[in-house]
Protein backbone atom coordinates (compact mmCIF):
# COMPACT_ATOMS: atom_id res chain seq x y z
CA UNK A 1 0.00 0.00 0.00
CA UNK A 2 1.25 3.48 -0.90
CA UNK A 3 0.51 6.38 1.46
CA UNK A 4 1.90 9.69 0.15
CA UNK A 5 2.37 12.51 2.65
CA UNK A 6 2.43 15.39 0.18
CA UNK A 7 0.63 16.35 -3.01
CA UNK A 8 3.92 16.29 -4.90
CA UNK A 9 4.64 12.75 -3.69
CA UNK A 10 1.15 11.69 -4.77
CA UNK A 11 1.68 13.20 -8.22
CA UNK A 12 4.98 11.35 -8.59
CA UNK A 13 3.41 8.03 -7.58
CA UNK A 14 0.63 8.40 -10.13
CA UNK A 15 2.84 9.64 -12.97
CA UNK A 16 5.23 6.70 -12.56
CA UNK A 17 2.59 4.02 -11.86
CA UNK A 18 2.92 0.99 -14.12
CA UNK A 19 -0.33 -0.72 -13.12
CA UNK A 20 -3.86 0.29 -12.05
CA UNK A 21 -4.37 1.96 -8.69
CA UNK A 22 -7.14 1.40 -6.13
CA UNK A 23 -7.81 4.81 -4.57
CA UNK A 24 -8.64 4.63 -0.87
CA UNK A 25 -9.60 7.33 1.61
CA UNK A 26 -10.65 6.06 5.03
CA UNK A 27 -11.85 2.73 3.66
CA UNK A 28 -15.33 3.21 5.14
CA UNK A 29 -17.42 2.98 1.93
CA UNK A 30 -16.49 -0.54 0.84
CA UNK A 31 -15.37 0.57 -2.63
CA UNK A 32 -12.61 -1.78 -3.78
CA UNK A 33 -11.20 -2.40 -7.27
CA UNK A 34 -8.28 -4.39 -8.62
CA UNK A 35 -4.99 -2.56 -8.39
CA UNK A 36 -2.31 -1.40 -5.99
CA UNK A 37 -3.83 0.48 -3.05
CA UNK A 38 -3.13 4.21 -2.91
CA UNK A 39 -4.33 5.66 0.39
CA UNK A 40 -4.78 9.41 0.93
CA UNK A 41 -5.07 9.39 4.74
CA UNK A 42 -1.69 11.05 5.29
CA UNK A 43 -2.85 14.13 3.33
CA UNK A 44 -4.59 15.46 6.42
CA UNK A 45 -5.33 18.72 8.18
CA UNK A 46 -7.55 21.80 7.95
CA UNK A 47 -5.76 24.42 5.86
CA UNK A 48 -8.19 27.27 6.49
CA UNK A 49 -11.32 27.84 8.54
CA UNK A 50 -13.11 31.19 8.49
CA UNK A 51 -16.32 30.87 10.55
CA UNK A 52 -17.43 34.38 9.62
CA UNK A 53 -17.16 33.56 5.92
CA UNK A 54 -18.70 30.09 6.40
CA UNK A 55 -15.68 28.62 4.60
CA UNK A 56 -13.47 25.62 5.33
CA UNK A 57 -10.50 24.26 3.38
CA UNK A 58 -9.15 20.83 4.28
CA UNK A 59 -6.80 18.27 2.83
CA UNK A 60 -8.59 15.26 1.42
CA UNK A 61 -7.46 12.78 4.10
CA UNK A 62 -8.85 14.87 6.96
CA UNK A 63 -11.38 12.85 8.94
CA UNK A 64 -15.00 13.93 8.92
CA UNK A 65 -15.06 13.60 12.70
CA UNK A 66 -12.23 16.14 13.03
CA UNK A 67 -14.11 18.55 10.77
CA UNK A 68 -17.38 18.02 12.66
CA UNK A 69 -15.65 18.78 15.96
CA UNK A 70 -14.05 21.93 14.61
CA UNK A 71 -17.29 23.21 13.10
CA UNK A 72 -19.27 22.40 16.26
CA UNK A 73 -16.89 24.58 18.30
CA UNK A 74 -18.19 27.54 16.27
CA UNK A 75 -21.82 26.42 16.17
CA UNK A 76 -21.57 25.29 12.54
CA UNK A 77 -21.89 22.04 10.57
CA UNK A 78 -21.64 20.35 7.19
CA UNK A 79 -25.05 21.13 5.72
CA UNK A 80 -25.38 18.02 3.55
CA UNK A 81 -25.32 15.57 6.52
CA UNK A 82 -23.00 12.87 5.09
CA UNK A 83 -23.95 9.30 5.86
CA UNK A 84 -21.79 6.98 7.95
CA UNK A 85 -21.77 3.54 6.27
CA UNK A 86 -19.47 1.76 8.71
CA UNK A 87 -22.26 0.02 10.61
CA UNK A 88 -24.05 -0.95 7.40
CA UNK A 89 -20.91 -2.40 5.83
CA UNK A 90 -19.31 -3.80 8.98
CA UNK A 91 -16.22 -1.63 8.54
CA UNK A 92 -14.10 0.46 10.90
CA UNK A 93 -11.74 3.35 10.32
CA UNK A 94 -12.46 7.05 9.85
CA UNK A 95 -14.41 8.55 6.98
CA UNK A 96 -12.42 11.26 5.20
CA UNK A 97 -13.68 14.47 3.63
CA UNK A 98 -12.06 13.49 0.33
CA UNK A 99 -14.00 10.24 0.29
CA UNK A 100 -17.23 12.07 1.08
CA UNK A 101 -16.67 14.49 -1.80
CA UNK A 102 -15.52 11.76 -4.19
CA UNK A 103 -18.78 9.91 -3.52
CA UNK A 104 -20.97 13.02 -3.30
CA UNK A 105 -22.19 11.52 -0.02
CA UNK A 106 -25.35 13.28 1.13
CA UNK A 107 -27.84 12.47 3.88
CA UNK A 108 -31.48 13.24 4.77
CA UNK A 109 -31.04 17.02 4.67
CA UNK A 110 -30.52 16.87 0.91
CA UNK A 111 -34.25 17.47 0.38
CA UNK A 112 -33.78 21.01 1.69
CA UNK A 113 -30.09 21.93 1.67
CA UNK A 114 -28.87 20.09 -1.41
CA UNK A 115 -26.10 17.56 -2.02
CA UNK A 116 -22.42 17.61 -1.12
CA UNK A 117 -21.53 18.99 -4.57
CA UNK A 118 -23.77 22.01 -3.94
CA UNK A 119 -21.48 23.13 -1.10
CA UNK A 120 -18.20 22.64 -2.93
CA UNK A 121 -16.22 25.82 -3.59
CA UNK A 122 -12.94 24.46 -4.88
CA UNK A 123 -10.78 21.36 -5.32
CA UNK A 124 -7.18 20.37 -5.85
CA UNK A 125 -6.49 16.97 -7.36
CA UNK A 126 -3.98 14.90 -9.30
CA UNK A 127 -5.03 13.50 -12.67
CA UNK A 128 -4.22 10.06 -13.99
CA UNK A 129 -1.31 11.64 -15.86
CA UNK A 130 0.18 12.93 -12.61
CA UNK A 131 -0.76 16.57 -13.23
CA UNK A 132 -1.78 18.76 -10.29
CA UNK A 133 -4.98 20.68 -11.02
CA UNK A 134 -6.73 23.42 -9.03
CA UNK A 135 -10.26 24.57 -9.79
CA UNK A 136 -12.65 26.93 -8.02
CA UNK A 137 -11.85 29.06 -5.00
CA UNK A 138 -13.20 30.07 -1.63
CA UNK A 139 -16.37 31.83 -2.74
CA UNK A 140 -19.40 30.74 -4.78
CA UNK A 141 -19.05 31.84 -8.40
CA UNK A 142 -19.93 30.88 -11.94
CA UNK A 143 -17.35 29.08 -14.06
CA UNK A 144 -16.64 28.53 -17.71
CA UNK A 145 -15.38 25.35 -19.34
CA UNK A 146 -15.23 22.23 -17.17
CA UNK A 147 -16.82 22.76 -13.76
CA UNK A 148 -14.27 20.48 -12.14
CA UNK A 149 -15.56 21.18 -8.64
CA UNK A 150 -18.89 19.57 -9.52
CA UNK A 151 -17.32 17.00 -11.81
CA UNK A 152 -15.05 15.62 -9.10
CA UNK A 153 -17.98 15.35 -6.67
CA UNK A 154 -19.30 11.86 -7.27
CA UNK A 155 -16.53 10.68 -9.61
CA UNK A 156 -15.30 8.09 -7.06
CA UNK A 157 -11.65 8.67 -7.88
CA UNK A 158 -11.99 7.76 -11.56
CA UNK A 159 -10.98 11.20 -12.88
CA UNK A 160 -8.39 12.23 -10.33
CA UNK A 161 -7.25 11.84 -6.74
CA UNK A 162 -8.41 14.68 -4.52
CA UNK A 163 -5.78 16.39 -2.37
CA UNK A 164 -7.72 19.38 -1.01
CA UNK A 165 -11.34 20.54 -0.91
CA UNK A 166 -12.92 23.90 -0.14
CA UNK A 167 -16.42 23.87 1.33
CA UNK A 168 -19.19 26.21 2.34
CA UNK A 169 -20.53 25.39 5.81
CA UNK A 170 -23.68 26.55 7.60
CA UNK A 171 -24.71 27.45 11.18
CA UNK A 172 -26.31 24.79 13.34
CA UNK A 173 -30.00 25.48 13.99
CA UNK A 174 -31.13 26.55 17.42
CA UNK A 175 -33.57 23.65 17.73
CA UNK A 176 -35.27 20.89 15.75
CA UNK A 177 -38.37 18.75 15.89
CA UNK A 178 -39.74 15.65 14.21
CA UNK A 179 -43.42 15.26 13.34
CA UNK A 180 -44.35 11.59 12.90
CA UNK A 181 -47.37 9.95 11.27
CA UNK A 182 -47.95 6.36 12.34
CA UNK A 183 -49.03 3.13 10.64
CA UNK A 184 -49.25 4.39 7.06
CA UNK A 185 -49.05 2.23 3.96
CA UNK A 186 -46.21 2.97 1.55
CA UNK A 187 -48.64 4.75 -0.79
CA UNK A 188 -50.12 6.94 1.96
CA UNK A 189 -46.67 7.62 3.41
CA UNK A 190 -45.44 8.83 0.04
CA UNK A 191 -48.41 11.16 -0.24
CA UNK A 192 -47.86 12.47 3.29
CA UNK A 193 -44.17 13.15 2.63
CA UNK A 194 -45.06 14.97 -0.59
CA UNK A 195 -47.63 17.11 1.19
CA UNK A 196 -45.08 18.03 3.87
CA UNK A 197 -42.21 18.62 1.44
CA UNK A 198 -44.29 20.91 -0.78
CA UNK A 199 -45.71 22.86 2.16
CA UNK A 200 -44.32 26.30 3.12
CA UNK A 201 -42.89 24.93 6.38
CA UNK A 202 -39.26 24.40 5.26
CA UNK A 203 -38.94 20.67 5.88
CA UNK A 204 -35.34 19.44 6.27
CA UNK A 205 -36.07 15.73 6.27
CA UNK A 206 -38.84 13.39 5.09
CA UNK A 207 -38.48 9.65 5.63
CA UNK A 208 -40.59 6.52 5.98
CA UNK A 209 -39.65 3.33 7.80
CA UNK A 210 -42.14 0.54 6.93
CA UNK A 211 -40.94 -1.57 9.86
CA UNK A 212 -39.46 0.22 12.86
CA UNK A 213 -38.40 -1.12 16.26
CA UNK A 214 -42.06 -1.74 17.07
CA UNK A 215 -42.55 -3.37 13.64
CA UNK A 216 -45.06 -0.62 12.90
CA UNK A 217 -44.56 1.92 10.10
CA UNK A 218 -43.56 5.48 10.93
CA UNK A 219 -43.33 8.47 8.59
CA UNK A 220 -41.06 11.24 9.89
CA UNK A 221 -40.89 14.92 8.96
CA UNK A 222 -38.11 17.14 10.34
CA UNK A 223 -38.07 20.91 10.83
CA UNK A 224 -35.13 22.98 12.14
CA UNK A 225 -34.43 26.60 13.01
CA UNK A 226 -35.25 29.12 15.70
CA UNK A 227 -37.29 27.73 18.58
CA UNK A 228 -40.42 29.80 17.98
CA UNK A 229 -40.37 29.03 14.25
CA UNK A 230 -39.91 25.30 14.83
CA UNK A 231 -42.78 25.25 17.33
CA UNK A 232 -45.07 27.03 14.86
CA UNK A 233 -44.14 24.85 11.90
CA UNK A 234 -44.48 21.66 13.96
CA UNK A 235 -48.01 22.64 14.97
CA UNK A 236 -48.95 23.46 11.39
CA UNK A 237 -47.51 20.20 10.07
CA UNK A 238 -49.32 18.25 12.77
CA UNK A 239 -52.59 19.76 11.59
CA UNK A 240 -51.73 19.37 7.92
CA UNK A 241 -50.82 15.69 8.26
CA UNK A 242 -53.69 14.85 10.59
CA UNK A 243 -55.81 13.67 7.67
CA UNK A 244 -53.41 10.73 7.19
CA UNK A 245 -53.68 9.28 10.69
CA UNK A 246 -52.22 9.54 14.17
CA UNK A 247 -49.61 12.29 14.43
CA UNK A 248 -47.08 12.90 17.20
CA UNK A 249 -44.37 15.53 17.67
CA UNK A 250 -40.98 15.22 19.36
CA UNK A 251 -38.54 17.99 20.34
CA UNK A 252 -36.11 16.22 22.67
CA UNK A 253 -32.73 16.83 20.96
CA UNK A 254 -31.32 13.39 21.75
CA UNK A 255 -34.40 11.57 20.48
CA UNK A 256 -34.59 13.70 17.32
CA UNK A 257 -30.87 13.23 16.61
CA UNK A 258 -31.13 9.47 17.15
CA UNK A 259 -34.15 9.20 14.87
CA UNK A 260 -32.44 10.91 11.96
CA UNK A 261 -29.12 9.21 12.54
CA UNK A 262 -31.00 5.91 12.16
CA UNK A 263 -32.34 7.11 8.81
CA UNK A 264 -29.04 8.62 7.67
CA UNK A 265 -27.00 5.50 8.44
CA UNK A 266 -29.70 2.92 7.56
CA UNK A 267 -29.40 1.42 11.02
CA UNK A 268 -32.36 -0.92 10.44
CA UNK A 269 -30.15 -3.03 8.13
CA UNK A 270 -26.99 -3.14 10.26
CA UNK A 271 -27.47 -6.59 11.79
CA UNK A 272 -29.39 -8.22 8.96
CA UNK A 273 -28.00 -10.58 6.35
CA UNK A 274 -28.35 -9.89 2.64
CA UNK A 275 -27.43 -7.39 -0.04
CA UNK A 276 -28.16 -3.67 0.33
CA UNK A 277 -29.27 -1.56 -2.62
CA UNK A 278 -29.76 2.19 -2.91
CA UNK A 279 -32.41 3.31 -5.39
CA UNK A 280 -32.49 6.94 -6.53
CA UNK A 281 -35.79 7.77 -8.23
CA UNK A 282 -38.62 10.22 -8.67
CA UNK A 283 -40.50 10.35 -5.34
CA UNK A 284 -43.78 9.69 -7.13
CA UNK A 285 -42.32 6.38 -8.40
CA UNK A 286 -41.26 5.16 -4.96
CA UNK A 287 -44.33 3.04 -4.10
CA UNK A 288 -44.28 1.36 -7.50
CA UNK A 289 -40.58 0.55 -7.27
CA UNK A 290 -40.92 -0.68 -3.69
CA UNK A 291 -43.66 -3.08 -4.77
CA UNK A 292 -41.56 -4.32 -7.68
CA UNK A 293 -38.62 -4.91 -5.35
CA UNK A 294 -40.81 -7.27 -3.34
CA UNK A 295 -38.67 -6.86 -0.22
CA UNK A 296 -39.91 -6.62 3.35
CA UNK A 297 -36.99 -4.50 4.52
CA UNK A 298 -37.17 -1.00 3.05
CA UNK A 299 -36.36 2.53 4.12
CA UNK A 300 -37.44 5.70 2.31
CA UNK A 301 -35.45 8.94 2.53
CA UNK A 302 -35.43 12.23 0.60
CA UNK A 303 -39.22 12.28 0.59
CA UNK A 304 -39.25 9.03 -1.39
CA UNK A 305 -36.47 10.04 -3.78
CA UNK A 306 -34.15 7.52 -2.13
CA UNK A 307 -35.08 3.93 -1.25
CA UNK A 308 -32.81 1.57 0.67
CA UNK A 309 -33.62 -2.09 0.00
CA UNK A 310 -32.38 -5.25 1.72
CA UNK A 311 -32.54 -8.28 -0.60
CA UNK A 312 -31.52 -11.90 -0.57
CA UNK A 313 -27.80 -12.28 -1.29
CA UNK A 314 -27.03 -12.38 -5.01
CA UNK A 315 -30.40 -11.02 -6.14
CA UNK A 316 -30.47 -8.86 -9.26
CA UNK A 317 -32.69 -6.02 -8.08
CA UNK A 318 -32.19 -4.06 -11.30
CA UNK A 319 -33.80 -6.90 -13.26
CA UNK A 320 -36.81 -6.82 -10.93
CA UNK A 321 -37.22 -3.07 -11.25
CA UNK A 322 -36.84 -2.91 -15.02
CA UNK A 323 -36.54 0.45 -16.74
CA UNK A 324 -37.27 3.48 -14.56
CA UNK A 325 -36.28 7.11 -14.25
CA UNK A 326 -33.35 6.73 -11.86
CA UNK A 327 -30.70 4.22 -10.88
CA UNK A 328 -30.04 1.36 -8.46
CA UNK A 329 -26.61 1.18 -6.81
CA UNK A 330 -25.34 -1.97 -5.11
CA UNK A 331 -23.92 -0.90 -1.74
CA UNK A 332 -23.32 -4.14 0.16
CA UNK A 333 -22.77 -7.61 -1.30
CA UNK A 334 -20.21 -10.38 -1.71
CA UNK A 335 -17.40 -9.82 -4.20
CA UNK A 336 -18.94 -12.29 -6.65
CA UNK A 337 -22.19 -10.31 -6.74
CA UNK A 338 -20.32 -7.06 -7.36
CA UNK A 339 -18.42 -8.77 -10.18
CA UNK A 340 -21.62 -10.12 -11.74
CA UNK A 341 -23.88 -7.08 -11.36
CA UNK A 342 -21.55 -4.12 -10.97
CA UNK A 343 -21.76 -1.51 -8.25
CA UNK A 344 -23.28 1.22 -10.39
CA UNK A 345 -26.33 1.22 -12.65
CA UNK A 346 -25.42 0.97 -16.36
CA UNK A 347 -25.27 4.45 -17.87
CA UNK A 348 -27.55 5.52 -20.73
CA UNK A 349 -25.62 5.38 -24.01
CA UNK A 350 -25.31 9.15 -24.39
CA UNK A 351 -24.06 9.60 -20.82
CA UNK A 352 -21.67 6.66 -21.24
CA UNK A 353 -20.06 8.31 -24.26
CA UNK A 354 -19.51 11.57 -22.36
CA UNK A 355 -18.23 9.77 -19.25
CA UNK A 356 -15.80 7.72 -21.31
CA UNK A 357 -14.46 10.85 -23.00
CA UNK A 358 -13.96 12.53 -19.63
CA UNK A 359 -12.07 9.54 -18.28
CA UNK A 360 -9.79 9.55 -21.34
CA UNK A 361 -9.17 13.26 -20.81
CA UNK A 362 -8.32 13.09 -17.11
CA UNK A 363 -6.99 9.53 -16.87
CA UNK A 364 -5.50 8.78 -20.30
CA UNK A 365 -3.77 5.59 -19.15
CA UNK A 366 -6.89 4.24 -17.41
CA UNK A 367 -5.21 3.57 -14.05
CA UNK A 368 -7.53 5.28 -11.54
CA UNK A 369 -10.15 2.95 -10.03
CA UNK A 370 -10.28 1.11 -13.33
CA UNK A 371 -13.66 -0.37 -14.23
CA UNK A 372 -15.49 1.09 -11.24
CA UNK A 373 -17.81 3.33 -13.25
CA UNK A 374 -17.72 1.75 -16.68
Amino acid sequence: MMRPETEAELANIISTAERPLCIKGGGTRGVVVDGETLETGALSGVSLYEPGALTLVAKSGTSVSEIDTLLASEGQRLAFEPTDNRGLLGLSGESTIGGVVAGNISGPRRVQAGACRDFMLGVRFVTGAGEIVKNGGRVMKNVTGYDLVKLMSGSFGTLGVLTEVSLKVLPKPETQAVVSVHNLSIEDAQQAMTVAATSPFDVTGAAHIPRGESERPVTMIRVEGFEASVAYRSRELTTLLGEFGTVTSETDPQIVDASWRAVRDVEAFHDKQGDVWRISCKPSDAPMLANKAGAEDLLFDWGGGLIWVLTKAGSDLRAKLGEFDGHATLIRAEAETFNNLGRFHPEPSGVAVIASALRRKFDPRGILNTGLMG
